[in-house]
Protein backbone atom coordinates (compact mmCIF):
# COMPACT_ATOMS: atom_id res chain seq x y z
CA UNK A 1 0.00 0.00 0.00
CA UNK A 2 1.13 3.27 -1.57
CA UNK A 3 2.09 5.67 2.05
CA UNK A 4 -0.56 8.31 0.40
CA UNK A 5 -3.14 4.92 0.31
CA UNK A 6 -1.98 4.35 4.00
CA UNK A 7 -2.57 8.21 5.20
CA UNK A 8 -6.05 7.85 3.84
CA UNK A 9 -6.90 5.02 5.45
CA UNK A 10 -5.69 6.23 8.59
CA UNK A 11 -7.61 9.20 8.27
CA UNK A 12 -10.66 7.35 7.54
CA UNK A 13 -10.08 5.14 10.39
CA UNK A 14 -9.78 8.12 13.27
CA UNK A 15 -13.57 8.90 11.95
CA UNK A 16 -14.94 5.26 11.14
CA UNK A 17 -13.68 3.79 14.56
CA UNK A 18 -14.76 7.00 16.89
CA UNK A 19 -11.88 8.67 17.82
CA UNK A 20 -12.14 11.90 16.21
CA UNK A 21 -15.00 13.77 14.83
CA UNK A 22 -15.73 16.95 12.76
CA UNK A 23 -15.13 19.78 12.39
CA UNK A 24 -18.48 20.19 14.89
CA UNK A 25 -21.03 20.28 14.28
CA UNK A 26 -21.12 17.98 11.21
CA UNK A 27 -25.10 18.07 11.29
CA UNK A 28 -24.45 21.63 10.24
CA UNK A 29 -21.60 21.57 8.00
CA UNK A 30 -19.32 21.90 11.10
CA UNK A 31 -17.22 25.33 12.72
CA UNK A 32 -13.29 25.07 11.64
CA UNK A 33 -11.43 24.25 14.31
CA UNK A 34 -13.61 22.87 16.32
CA UNK A 35 -13.52 18.20 17.05
CA UNK A 36 -15.22 15.92 18.75
CA UNK A 37 -13.72 12.70 20.52
CA UNK A 38 -15.85 9.28 20.21
CA UNK A 39 -15.56 7.17 22.58
CA UNK A 40 -12.29 5.69 21.80
CA UNK A 41 -10.39 9.01 21.57
CA UNK A 42 -11.97 9.99 24.49
CA UNK A 43 -10.72 6.60 26.05
CA UNK A 44 -7.36 7.18 24.57
CA UNK A 45 -7.01 10.39 25.74
CA UNK A 46 -8.40 9.81 29.59
CA UNK A 47 -5.88 6.87 29.45
CA UNK A 48 -3.19 9.53 28.77
CA UNK A 49 -3.95 11.67 30.84
CA UNK A 50 -4.39 9.34 33.62
CA UNK A 51 -0.63 8.30 33.50
CA UNK A 52 0.57 11.19 33.09
CA UNK A 53 -0.75 12.07 36.49
CA UNK A 54 0.45 9.01 38.06
CA UNK A 55 3.99 9.67 36.58
CA UNK A 56 3.93 13.12 38.13
CA UNK A 57 2.95 12.31 41.36
CA UNK A 58 6.72 10.45 41.51
CA UNK A 59 8.20 13.56 40.10
CA UNK A 60 6.57 15.90 42.87
CA UNK A 61 4.02 17.69 41.20
CA UNK A 62 0.48 18.76 42.05
CA UNK A 63 -2.45 19.46 39.81
CA UNK A 64 -4.33 22.93 40.28
CA UNK A 65 -7.84 23.66 38.10
CA UNK A 66 -8.53 27.03 37.32
CA UNK A 67 -11.04 29.31 35.93
CA UNK A 68 -10.67 29.41 31.81
CA UNK A 69 -12.22 33.23 31.24
CA UNK A 70 -10.66 35.78 33.07
CA UNK A 71 -10.58 39.88 33.01
CA UNK A 72 -9.07 42.18 30.39
CA UNK A 73 -6.41 43.43 33.11
CA UNK A 74 -5.34 39.96 33.90
CA UNK A 75 -4.06 39.56 30.10
CA UNK A 76 -2.94 42.92 29.57
CA UNK A 77 -0.35 41.75 32.48
CA UNK A 78 0.56 38.79 30.87
CA UNK A 79 0.80 41.01 27.42
CA UNK A 80 -1.32 38.66 25.71
CA UNK A 81 -3.24 41.85 24.73
CA UNK A 82 -0.26 43.47 22.91
CA UNK A 83 2.13 40.21 21.90
CA UNK A 84 -0.49 37.43 21.53
CA UNK A 85 -0.89 38.26 17.49
CA UNK A 86 -0.68 36.28 14.28
CA UNK A 87 1.04 37.98 11.16
CA UNK A 88 -1.66 37.63 8.23
CA UNK A 89 -2.21 37.76 4.39
CA UNK A 90 -5.73 39.23 3.20
CA UNK A 91 -6.28 38.63 -0.34
CA UNK A 92 -7.21 41.78 -2.39
CA UNK A 93 -10.14 40.18 -4.49
CA UNK A 94 -11.44 37.48 -1.94
CA UNK A 95 -10.61 38.49 0.97
CA UNK A 96 -9.94 35.21 2.55
CA UNK A 97 -7.52 35.63 5.32
CA UNK A 98 -3.53 33.09 5.47
CA UNK A 99 -0.84 33.19 8.48
CA UNK A 100 2.03 34.51 7.03
CA UNK A 101 4.59 32.01 8.59
CA UNK A 102 2.44 28.76 7.85
CA UNK A 103 1.58 30.03 4.51
CA UNK A 104 5.22 30.81 3.51
CA UNK A 105 6.38 27.22 5.29
CA UNK A 106 3.69 25.41 2.87
CA UNK A 107 4.80 27.35 -0.16
CA UNK A 108 9.05 27.35 0.95
CA UNK A 109 9.73 24.60 2.70
CA UNK A 110 13.33 25.02 1.96
CA UNK A 111 13.53 28.11 3.97
CA UNK A 112 13.60 28.96 7.59
CA UNK A 113 11.10 31.56 8.37
CA UNK A 114 10.50 31.24 11.75
CA UNK A 115 11.91 35.03 13.34
CA UNK A 116 11.56 36.57 10.12
CA UNK A 117 10.00 40.34 10.21
CA UNK A 118 7.34 41.50 8.46
CA UNK A 119 8.93 42.70 5.95
CA UNK A 120 11.27 39.96 5.04
CA UNK A 121 8.04 38.06 4.61
CA UNK A 122 6.31 40.54 2.51
CA UNK A 123 9.82 40.51 0.58
CA UNK A 124 9.84 36.61 0.08
CA UNK A 125 6.46 36.97 -0.97
CA UNK A 126 7.10 39.37 -4.01
CA UNK A 127 10.49 37.63 -4.68
CA UNK A 128 8.54 34.35 -5.53
CA UNK A 129 5.74 35.81 -6.75
CA UNK A 130 3.51 34.20 -4.00
CA UNK A 131 -0.57 35.07 -5.03
CA UNK A 132 -3.68 33.41 -2.99
CA UNK A 133 -4.09 29.94 -3.79
CA UNK A 134 -8.32 30.63 -3.80
CA UNK A 135 -8.27 33.04 -6.93
CA UNK A 136 -4.54 34.26 -7.94
CA UNK A 137 -4.80 37.28 -6.55
CA UNK A 138 -1.88 39.06 -4.87
CA UNK A 139 -2.17 40.33 -1.15
CA UNK A 140 -2.40 43.24 1.11
CA UNK A 141 0.50 43.90 3.05
CA UNK A 142 1.13 41.70 6.37
CA UNK A 143 -1.59 42.94 9.01
CA UNK A 144 -1.32 42.05 12.80
CA UNK A 145 -4.43 39.68 14.26
CA UNK A 146 -4.91 38.86 17.47
CA UNK A 147 -5.98 35.85 18.46
CA UNK A 148 -7.58 36.39 21.77
CA UNK A 149 -11.36 35.27 22.26
CA UNK A 150 -13.11 38.30 23.80
CA UNK A 151 -16.29 38.04 26.11
CA UNK A 152 -17.80 39.71 28.97
CA UNK A 153 -19.31 38.67 32.57
CA UNK A 154 -22.21 39.55 34.44
CA UNK A 155 -22.62 43.91 33.72
CA UNK A 156 -20.64 44.13 30.93
CA UNK A 157 -17.35 43.47 32.78
CA UNK A 158 -14.52 43.00 29.39
CA UNK A 159 -13.26 39.06 29.66
CA UNK A 160 -10.60 36.92 27.89
CA UNK A 161 -11.03 33.37 27.11
CA UNK A 162 -7.65 31.81 28.01
CA UNK A 163 -5.39 31.03 25.42
CA UNK A 164 -3.03 29.34 27.58
CA UNK A 165 -3.10 27.77 30.91
CA UNK A 166 0.01 28.92 32.44
CA UNK A 167 -0.94 32.20 33.08
CA UNK A 168 -3.94 31.15 35.23
CA UNK A 169 -1.45 29.12 37.18
CA UNK A 170 0.92 32.00 37.84
CA UNK A 171 -2.01 33.63 39.46
CA UNK A 172 -2.31 31.43 42.20
CA UNK A 173 1.79 31.96 43.42
CA UNK A 174 0.86 33.80 46.51
CA UNK A 175 -1.61 30.64 47.62
CA UNK A 176 0.82 28.38 45.88
CA UNK A 177 3.78 29.69 48.01
CA UNK A 178 1.69 29.61 50.95
CA UNK A 179 0.56 25.77 50.77
CA UNK A 180 4.22 24.37 50.34
CA UNK A 181 5.45 25.96 53.40
CA UNK A 182 7.82 27.76 51.46
CA UNK A 183 9.62 25.25 50.35
CA UNK A 184 11.09 25.56 46.64
CA UNK A 185 11.05 24.36 43.85
CA UNK A 186 6.77 24.45 43.72
CA UNK A 187 6.11 22.33 40.82
CA UNK A 188 2.51 21.98 39.57
CA UNK A 189 0.46 21.24 36.44
CA UNK A 190 -3.05 22.43 35.29
CA UNK A 191 -4.87 20.52 32.37
CA UNK A 192 -7.41 22.10 30.81
CA UNK A 193 -9.50 24.24 27.93
CA UNK A 194 -7.99 26.46 25.86
CA UNK A 195 -8.93 28.86 23.48
CA UNK A 196 -7.28 31.11 20.43
CA UNK A 197 -9.39 32.59 17.20
CA UNK A 198 -6.85 30.82 14.52
CA UNK A 199 -7.24 32.48 11.37
CA UNK A 200 -7.48 29.46 8.90
CA UNK A 201 -7.09 26.66 11.48
CA UNK A 202 -6.23 23.16 9.52
CA UNK A 203 -4.90 19.99 9.97
CA UNK A 204 -7.56 18.60 12.50
CA UNK A 205 -6.91 18.38 15.94
CA UNK A 206 -3.19 20.13 15.32
CA UNK A 207 -4.50 23.15 15.19
CA UNK A 208 -7.76 24.22 17.38
CA UNK A 209 -9.56 27.04 18.57
CA UNK A 210 -10.76 25.20 21.66
CA UNK A 211 -7.84 22.41 22.36
CA UNK A 212 -6.94 21.15 25.61
CA UNK A 213 -3.30 21.83 27.22
CA UNK A 214 -1.52 19.98 29.80
CA UNK A 215 1.19 22.32 31.33
CA UNK A 216 3.67 21.78 33.94
CA UNK A 217 5.11 25.08 36.09
CA UNK A 218 8.52 24.78 38.59
CA UNK A 219 8.60 27.71 40.49
CA UNK A 220 12.55 27.70 41.32
CA UNK A 221 15.22 30.61 42.48
CA UNK A 222 18.08 31.58 40.49
CA UNK A 223 20.49 29.72 42.85
CA UNK A 224 18.58 26.18 42.29
CA UNK A 225 18.32 26.43 38.69
CA UNK A 226 21.78 26.20 38.62
CA UNK A 227 22.59 23.92 41.84
CA UNK A 228 20.07 21.14 41.31
CA UNK A 229 19.58 17.90 43.20
CA UNK A 230 17.26 16.33 40.90
CA UNK A 231 19.61 16.63 38.02
CA UNK A 232 21.72 14.27 39.29
CA UNK A 233 19.85 11.12 38.92
CA UNK A 234 18.82 11.96 35.03
CA UNK A 235 22.43 13.87 33.56
CA UNK A 236 23.38 10.97 32.10
CA UNK A 237 19.96 10.08 29.84
CA UNK A 238 20.93 10.96 26.46
CA UNK A 239 18.26 13.66 24.25
CA UNK A 240 18.20 14.12 20.87
CA UNK A 241 18.98 17.84 20.24
CA UNK A 242 18.66 19.69 17.43
CA UNK A 243 20.34 23.02 18.67
CA UNK A 244 19.40 26.48 16.67
CA UNK A 245 23.67 26.57 15.68
CA UNK A 246 22.63 23.17 13.69
CA UNK A 247 19.45 24.39 12.12
CA UNK A 248 21.75 27.03 10.65
CA UNK A 249 23.83 25.28 9.33
CA UNK A 250 20.78 23.52 7.22
CA UNK A 251 21.21 20.50 9.38
CA UNK A 252 17.73 19.06 10.85
CA UNK A 253 19.39 15.28 12.34
CA UNK A 254 19.59 15.57 16.16
CA UNK A 255 22.68 14.90 18.03
CA UNK A 256 21.95 11.91 20.65
CA UNK A 257 23.86 13.54 23.62
CA UNK A 258 23.37 13.67 27.33
CA UNK A 259 22.35 16.44 29.66
CA UNK A 260 25.51 16.72 31.05
CA UNK A 261 27.43 16.61 27.78
CA UNK A 262 24.61 19.27 26.70
CA UNK A 263 25.67 21.53 29.99
CA UNK A 264 29.13 20.67 29.01
CA UNK A 265 29.06 21.88 25.54
CA UNK A 266 27.11 25.12 26.49
CA UNK A 267 24.24 23.62 24.30
CA UNK A 268 21.68 24.03 27.80
CA UNK A 269 23.00 26.63 30.44
CA UNK A 270 20.96 25.32 33.46
CA UNK A 271 20.52 22.14 34.75
CA UNK A 272 17.38 22.62 36.37
CA UNK A 273 16.05 23.66 32.60
CA UNK A 274 17.86 20.28 31.71
CA UNK A 275 15.68 18.36 33.96
CA UNK A 276 12.76 20.04 31.85
CA UNK A 277 13.25 18.41 29.17
CA UNK A 278 13.81 15.20 30.60
CA UNK A 279 10.70 14.92 31.77
CA UNK A 280 9.26 16.27 28.49
CA UNK A 281 11.25 13.23 26.66
CA UNK A 282 10.46 10.64 29.63
CA UNK A 283 6.57 11.43 29.01
CA UNK A 284 6.42 11.47 25.59
CA UNK A 285 8.57 7.88 25.55
CA UNK A 286 6.27 6.04 28.14
CA UNK A 287 3.50 6.88 25.61
CA UNK A 288 5.39 4.35 23.13
CA UNK A 289 6.59 6.40 20.67
CA UNK A 290 9.59 5.37 18.68
CA UNK A 291 12.73 7.27 19.57
CA UNK A 292 13.46 7.58 15.79
CA UNK A 293 10.48 9.57 15.65
CA UNK A 294 11.08 11.76 18.97
CA UNK A 295 13.22 15.23 18.49
CA UNK A 296 14.18 18.31 20.72
CA UNK A 297 14.76 21.63 18.44
CA UNK A 298 15.63 24.50 19.58
CA UNK A 299 14.03 28.08 19.28
CA UNK A 300 16.57 30.61 17.19
CA UNK A 301 17.28 33.80 19.22
CA UNK A 302 14.91 35.50 16.68
CA UNK A 303 11.99 32.92 17.04
CA UNK A 304 12.19 33.23 20.74
CA UNK A 305 9.85 34.94 22.74
CA UNK A 306 10.83 38.11 24.54
CA UNK A 307 10.68 36.77 27.56
CA UNK A 308 12.27 33.34 27.48
CA UNK A 309 16.04 32.16 28.36
CA UNK A 310 15.45 29.39 26.63
CA UNK A 311 12.93 27.62 24.65
CA UNK A 312 12.64 23.99 22.79
CA UNK A 313 9.98 22.38 21.20
CA UNK A 314 9.82 18.42 21.33
CA UNK A 315 8.33 17.44 18.21
CA UNK A 316 7.46 14.13 16.67
CA UNK A 317 8.09 12.91 13.12
CA UNK A 318 4.86 12.27 11.30
CA UNK A 319 3.62 10.89 7.63
CA UNK A 320 0.84 13.49 7.05
CA UNK A 321 2.57 16.66 8.43
CA UNK A 322 6.16 16.32 8.64
CA UNK A 323 7.54 17.47 12.43
CA UNK A 324 4.83 18.05 14.94
CA UNK A 325 5.22 20.32 18.19
CA UNK A 326 3.30 18.23 20.78
CA UNK A 327 5.57 20.09 23.70
CA UNK A 328 7.16 23.24 24.61
CA UNK A 329 9.86 23.76 27.49
CA UNK A 330 10.54 27.22 28.18
CA UNK A 331 12.49 29.14 30.73
CA UNK A 332 10.22 31.96 31.10
CA UNK A 333 12.62 33.57 33.68
CA UNK A 334 10.62 35.94 36.26
CA UNK A 335 8.79 37.86 33.56
CA UNK A 336 5.39 36.34 34.50
CA UNK A 337 5.19 36.59 38.07
CA UNK A 338 6.97 40.29 37.92
CA UNK A 339 4.61 41.47 35.59
CA UNK A 340 1.58 40.34 37.75
CA UNK A 341 2.74 41.73 40.87
CA UNK A 342 3.22 45.22 38.69
CA UNK A 343 -0.65 45.24 37.79
CA UNK A 344 -1.93 43.27 40.80
CA UNK A 345 0.11 45.85 43.24
CA UNK A 346 1.57 42.32 45.07
CA UNK A 347 4.65 41.65 46.47
CA UNK A 348 6.27 38.06 44.91
CA UNK A 349 9.52 38.20 46.10
CA UNK A 350 10.51 35.83 48.71
CA UNK A 351 12.90 34.41 50.62
CA UNK A 352 14.20 31.06 49.12
CA UNK A 353 17.88 30.51 49.92
CA UNK A 354 19.42 30.08 53.72
CA UNK A 355 19.13 33.74 54.19
CA UNK A 356 16.13 35.02 54.92
CA UNK A 357 16.86 38.89 54.11
CA UNK A 358 18.25 37.70 50.56
CA UNK A 359 14.74 37.88 48.57
CA UNK A 360 13.88 37.35 44.98
CA UNK A 361 11.06 37.04 42.50
CA UNK A 362 10.86 33.04 41.58
CA UNK A 363 11.83 31.55 38.04
CA UNK A 364 9.60 29.69 35.94
CA UNK A 365 10.60 26.75 34.40
CA UNK A 366 7.88 25.55 31.75
CA UNK A 367 6.94 22.05 30.33
CA UNK A 368 3.20 22.49 28.18
CA UNK A 369 2.36 19.70 26.30
CA UNK A 370 -0.73 19.75 23.93
CA UNK A 371 -2.57 16.44 24.58
CA UNK A 372 -4.79 16.69 21.10
CA UNK A 373 -1.28 16.65 19.64
CA UNK A 374 -0.45 13.77 21.68
CA UNK A 375 -3.47 11.90 21.24
CA UNK A 376 -3.17 12.34 16.99
CA UNK A 377 0.91 11.89 16.99
CA UNK A 378 -0.10 8.81 18.87
CA UNK A 379 -2.24 7.35 16.92
CA UNK A 380 -0.16 7.81 13.58
CA UNK A 381 2.68 6.57 15.17
CA UNK A 382 1.33 3.37 16.40
CA UNK A 383 -0.93 2.99 12.68
CA UNK A 384 0.02 -0.14 10.31
CA UNK A 385 -1.34 -1.76 7.99
CA UNK A 386 0.30 -5.08 7.59
CA UNK A 387 -0.94 -7.48 4.66
CA UNK A 388 -4.52 -6.03 4.24
CA UNK A 389 -4.69 -6.06 8.45
CA UNK A 390 -5.27 -2.48 9.83
CA UNK A 391 -3.45 -2.48 13.53
CA UNK A 392 -2.81 -0.15 15.96
CA UNK A 393 -0.20 -0.80 18.14
CA UNK A 394 -1.33 0.98 21.13
CA UNK A 395 0.01 0.45 24.93
CA UNK A 396 -2.23 -1.94 26.33
CA UNK A 397 -2.76 0.98 29.00
CA UNK A 398 -3.43 3.55 26.44
CA UNK A 399 -5.73 1.05 24.04
CA UNK A 400 -9.51 2.24 24.43
CA UNK A 401 -9.78 -2.07 25.01
CA UNK A 402 -7.13 -3.48 27.13
CA UNK A 403 -9.23 -6.98 26.09
CA UNK A 404 -11.92 -8.15 23.95
CA UNK A 405 -13.79 -11.59 25.21
CA UNK A 406 -15.60 -13.52 22.12
CA UNK A 407 -18.11 -16.48 22.30
CA UNK A 408 -17.00 -18.52 19.42
CA UNK A 409 -20.92 -19.31 18.46
CA UNK A 410 -22.89 -16.39 18.98
CA UNK A 411 -25.89 -18.69 19.25
CA UNK A 412 -25.15 -21.50 21.44
CA UNK A 413 -26.78 -20.27 25.17
CA UNK A 414 -23.83 -21.78 27.15
CA UNK A 415 -21.08 -20.00 25.81
CA UNK A 416 -22.28 -17.00 24.70
CA UNK A 417 -23.44 -17.38 28.89
CA UNK A 418 -19.79 -18.25 30.04
CA UNK A 419 -18.30 -15.48 27.41
CA UNK A 420 -20.59 -12.80 28.77
CA UNK A 421 -19.29 -14.41 32.95
CA UNK A 422 -15.55 -14.15 31.71
CA UNK A 423 -16.57 -10.49 30.48
CA UNK A 424 -17.80 -9.54 33.35
CA UNK A 425 -15.28 -10.95 35.48
CA UNK A 426 -12.49 -9.29 34.07
CA UNK A 427 -14.43 -5.93 34.42
CA UNK A 428 -14.41 -7.08 38.10
CA UNK A 429 -10.80 -7.02 38.66
CA UNK A 430 -10.87 -3.24 36.85
CA UNK A 431 -9.42 -4.68 33.55
CA UNK A 432 -10.92 -2.97 30.33
CA UNK A 433 -12.98 -5.74 28.55
CA UNK A 434 -14.92 -5.51 25.83
CA UNK A 435 -17.82 -7.86 24.69
CA UNK A 436 -18.47 -8.82 20.83
CA UNK A 437 -20.81 -11.68 19.42
CA UNK A 438 -21.29 -9.95 15.81
CA UNK A 439 -19.77 -11.51 12.96
CA UNK A 440 -17.17 -14.29 12.34
CA UNK A 441 -14.37 -14.57 14.39
CA UNK A 442 -12.08 -13.28 12.05
CA UNK A 443 -14.00 -9.81 11.68
CA UNK A 444 -14.11 -9.32 15.54
CA UNK A 445 -10.54 -10.05 15.52
CA UNK A 446 -9.98 -7.32 12.95
CA UNK A 447 -12.07 -4.68 14.69
CA UNK A 448 -10.18 -4.82 17.80
CA UNK A 449 -7.00 -4.74 16.13
CA UNK A 450 -8.26 -1.64 14.56
CA UNK A 451 -8.72 -0.29 18.05
CA UNK A 452 -5.47 -1.37 19.59
CA UNK A 453 -6.85 -4.18 21.73
CA UNK A 454 -3.59 -5.99 22.61
CA UNK A 455 -5.82 -9.24 24.06
CA UNK A 456 -8.74 -11.25 22.28
CA UNK A 457 -9.94 -13.91 24.32
CA UNK A 458 -12.25 -16.32 22.59
CA UNK A 459 -14.61 -18.73 24.42
CA UNK A 460 -15.36 -22.15 22.71
CA UNK A 461 -17.07 -25.95 23.28
CA UNK A 462 -13.84 -26.93 24.59
CA UNK A 463 -14.12 -24.12 27.40
CA UNK A 464 -17.58 -25.98 28.69
CA UNK A 465 -15.43 -28.84 29.49
CA UNK A 466 -12.28 -27.59 31.22
CA UNK A 467 -12.49 -24.10 32.24
CA UNK A 468 -9.71 -23.00 29.07
CA UNK A 469 -10.25 -20.42 26.74
CA UNK A 470 -8.38 -19.41 23.90
CA UNK A 471 -6.36 -15.87 24.46
CA UNK A 472 -4.76 -14.15 20.82
CA UNK A 473 -2.04 -11.49 20.88
CA UNK A 474 -2.48 -8.14 18.83
CA UNK A 475 1.19 -8.05 17.07
CA UNK A 476 2.23 -11.52 16.51
CA UNK A 477 -1.31 -13.15 16.49
CA UNK A 478 0.01 -16.07 18.46
CA UNK A 479 -2.58 -17.87 20.34
CA UNK A 480 -2.48 -20.26 23.47
CA UNK A 481 -4.58 -22.00 25.83
CA UNK A 482 -4.98 -20.54 29.26
CA UNK A 483 -7.50 -20.85 32.66
CA UNK A 484 -10.20 -18.45 32.84
CA UNK A 485 -9.29 -18.31 36.18
CA UNK A 486 -5.72 -17.16 35.42
CA UNK A 487 -7.30 -14.98 33.05
CA UNK A 488 -7.11 -11.33 35.11
CA UNK A 489 -3.63 -12.07 36.63
CA UNK A 490 -2.04 -12.98 33.53
CA UNK A 491 -3.21 -10.03 31.82
CA UNK A 492 -1.99 -7.33 34.32
CA UNK A 493 0.59 -8.88 34.43
CA UNK A 494 1.54 -8.28 30.93
CA UNK A 495 0.47 -4.24 31.11
CA UNK A 496 4.22 -3.13 31.53
CA UNK A 497 3.47 -0.60 35.06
Amino acid sequence: MKVDDTIDTFNSLVKRRGFIWGPSPEIYGGLAGFYSYGPAGMTLKNNILSLFRRELRYFGFGEVECPTIMPEIVWSASGHLDRFIDPVLKCKKCSTLYRVDKFLQENLPNLMIDGLSFNEMEELIKKHELTCPKCDTNFSKIEEYNLMLKTSVGNNVTAYLRPETATTTYLLFNRLDQDARKQYPIRVFQYGKAYRNEISPRQGVLRMRAFDQFELQMFISKHQEMEFDDYEEIKNNKLPLLDWKLQENGIDIPNSLSLSEAISNKILKKPAYAYCLYIGYYLTKILGIPEKSIRFRQHSLNERAHYADDAWDLEIKTRQFGWVEICGIHDRTDYDLRRHAEYSKQNFEISMGSDPNIKEVPQVLEIAFGIDRIVYTLLETAFNVEEGRIVLKLHPTLSPNTVAVFPLVRNKEKIRSLALKVHRELLKNRVGSFFDAAGSIGKRYRRQDELGTKWCITIDYESLDDNTVTIRERDSMNQIRIGISDLPQTIQNKKIE
